[in-house]
């Protein structure tokens, strides 16, 4: 059958597909057909979510300076309602919209809100205008109350339509502020009820991350089924060192005073406020916020705040003469620590709408300068105290190294007799040891070549791959086996993969993806996370693959350089390393343009490089929402792909715009 015959031959359908089959969803109607888009699914974890987005608004307004106050009330019948005593939702008519008051536009459209230009709030966890509107969506009641002018306003709506117009109830000289109640949807979320004690614990813990707020929690005493209080008032001027004092208790520390403290970061960009104390006996316990959101899974904030402990008990033990404290690790000084960091910052970018995770790249080296200085100052400024706490991260170093001698044994024995058969375009690296070294997964010879001459030939081993690798989330098993770059892949790596993978027989300790940094280079780095989250998930789970971050473009003024990650860094290079200079822009079509020298500056050298570590949740409820959209955008339908296109676009435009 020639190409010809074989693409006019009829496809059997099980119906029609033509322009009746395409479905245009308006107003909040998306919100509704698909919640996990907005709210991550419809457990408790999504539920109580909705909470969350409300009070959210509430602190954006205390932490803008406009609100002092926040109540929040728990009544029979899952009726929730969060006040404040900011400035009240704008309701006067809207310019875009005829006939419609601002609080109508912000409550029944998508997108909308006072945080994109960055006027009305500096810092703010409400970001794409889309959570009280997604509230509304999802609930079967929603009444919004304003105190504005000395005026009392109401509206309501249920399941995102409005019930009734916007209603001046009134005078009100002595109250100001939005109150905001909402009963969520049974149709969404079946028989679930909010918990007191976890919304007791978040409207705790907002308190904490804001010093200047007082927050009032009042639950109905009937829904009291544990030792959560009624009533209490919430308001901590120590911020999170109050948060971790608590935390602690009585327990003993490696250092009788924990480290605390608050910075700006320059140029007005935000600030940084972090407690980290290490207990002799303890497992650790992590406690990461962006503009007062919780953000579970870290991020580029933590990976900032990991480098400044890290350095700084090095320089320490260096400038004390603890020869051992070079080969100090990351790992001895976090785990185990009790620690809480909360960043804010302009423009925050996180993971998805949920805010699991922060990808600012900036954050990192905002929270590493912040931090740095005051680590060095509190190691220094006492030196008993400095020595206690380095003496308790060598002796963590120490059973570190232990338990992987005991391993490597384990491993050595294991393999024993067995020769390993390793790819042949594999560049390897010399060290014996898998501790401390890295394979770097690069896109094409050139870029190898490059890699090959960047790196450090003790510890980083290179495998270039040949462009685009098979998608196995939409390949049969027989298909993945039979493709040479997959199968050099597991080769290269050498834990086997699916329910023959063991983790422990990994000869790397650390996976690194490293593509171009242009739309071609994303996807392909997006095939390689597929495959390594269907293949070896265990890997992702513990924490051993990376991404790497290359630059786009090289900035050149007046002998000065830098490098730039994308468009919007760039822009703000300009406007701050260089501003009033012309500037020299040359951009990167690929790492294989990158002379090796580049290459390790920016990217492979562990002293001044970037990457971002791709993990997996650890609830399972939350792994199966991964693995759902895992299926929805790389498996073998392509109609969920082509949904999601649909419904992202338009905010892809008006991020464009924006940019």
């Amino acid at each position: 059958m020639s190409d010809d015959d074989l693409f006019a031959a009829p496809i059997p359908t099980s119906g029609a597909y033509d322009a009746s089959s395409i479905e245009v969803l308006e107003g909040l109607e998306p919100v509704r057909r698909r919640p996990g888009m907005y709210i991550g699914g419809t457990d408790e974890r999504a539920f109580h979510h909705l909470a969350a987005e409300v009070l959210d608004n509430a602190m954006d307004e205390a932490v803008a300076g406009h609100a002092s106050r926040i109540e929040v009330l728990l009544e029979p019948g899952n009726r929730l309602t969060i006040v404040d005593n900011g400035r009240g939702i704008p309701i006067d008519p809207h310019p875009k919209f005829p006939g419609k008051s601002a609080l109508e536009v912000i409550m029944t459209t998508l997108h909308s809100g006072g945080k994109f230009a960055g006027k009305a709030y500096a810092t703010s966890g409400g970001l794409h205008g889309v959570g009280v509107s997604v509230v509304n969506a999802l609930s079967s009641e929603t009444v919004v109350e304003v105190a504005r002018n000395k005026e009392l306003f109401r509206q309501s709506f249920s399941r995102g339509a409005v019930m009734t117009p916007l209603q001046k109830l009134g005078g009100t000289p002595n109250r100001r502020g939005t109150s905001v109640t909402f009963v969520p949807d049974t149709e969404i979320f079946g028989e679930m009820h909010f918990k007191p004690g976890r919304l007791h614990k978040l409207v705790r813990s907002k308190a904490y991350l804001f010093a200047g707020v007082e927050i009032r929690w009042k639950c109905a005493p009937e829904l009291i089924g544990d030792d959560t209080p009624p009533e209490a008032v919430f308001q901590f001027p120590g911020g999170l060192s109050d948060h971790l004092r608590a935390q602690l208790e009585q327990r003993e520390c490696a250092t009788t005073e924990f480290f605390a403290g608050r910075h700006p970061f320059p140029d007005e960009q935000g600030r940084v406020e972090w407690a980290v104390a290490w207990p002799l006996w303890s497992e650790g316990s992590y406690s990461w916020y962006c503009n007062t959101i919780p953000t579970p899974d870290g991020g580029t904030h933590e990976t900032g705040l990991r480098a400044a402990l890290v350095k700084g008990i090095r320089a320490f033990g260096e400038l004390v003469g603890q020869k051992k404290a070079r080969d100090i690790a990351p790992e001895d000084v976090m785990t185990g620590s009790e620690l809480m960091l909360s960043v804010f910052i302009r423009d925050p970018q996180f993971q998805s709408q949920t805010k699991d995770r922060l990808t600012s790249p900036e954050a990192a080296r905002l929270v590493e300068n912040a931090v740095r200085d005051h680590f060095d100052h509190f190691l220094n400024e006492n030196m008993e105290r400095g020595r206690a706490l380095l003496g308790f991260v060598l002796d963590r170093m120490d059973e570190r190294l232990r338990r992987r001698a005991e391993r490597e044994v384990k491993r050595k024995t294991a393999t024993a007799g067995r020769k390993l058969r390793l790819p042949g375009k594999l560049t390897d690296c010399s060290a014996d040891d898998p501790a401390g070294t890295e394979l770097f997964i690069v896109e094409g010879d050139s870029a190898g070549g490059s890699a090959k001459q960047a790196r450090d030939r003790k510890t980083q081993a290179i495998l270039p791959i040949r462009g685009k690798i098979l998608n196995v989330a939409s390949a049969n098993t027989t298909k993945i086996l039979a493709n040479q770059e997959i199968a050099d892949l597991i080769q290269a790596i050498g834990c086997g993969t699916r329910d023959k993978c063991v983790p422990d027989n990994l000869r790397y300790e650390r996976i690194v993806i490293m593509t171009d940094a242009d739309v071609d280079g994303a996807h392909i780095a997006t095939l390689l996370m597929t495959f390594f989250f269907q293949e070896m998930p265990e890997l992702v789970r513990r924490g051993h693959l990376h991404l790497a971050q290359p630059p786009l473009y090289r900035l050149v003024a007046g002998g000065k350089s830098a490098y730039a990650r994308d468009e919007a860094h760039r822009a703000e290079l300009e406007r701050t390393e260089f501003k009033g200079k012309k500037v020299e822009v040359s951009r990167f079509k690929g790492l294989g343009e990158m002379n090796p020298q580049q290459l390790r500056e920016t990217t492979m050298d562990v002293r001044t490089r970037s990457m971002l570590r791709i993990t997996l949740p650890q609830e399972y409820e939350e792994r199966a929402g991964v693995r759902d959209l895992v299926d929805r955008l790389m498996g073998r339908n392509p109609e969920h792909r082509f949904t999601f296109i649909q419904e992202n676009a338009a905010r892809l435009d008006e991020e464009a715009i924006d940019a």
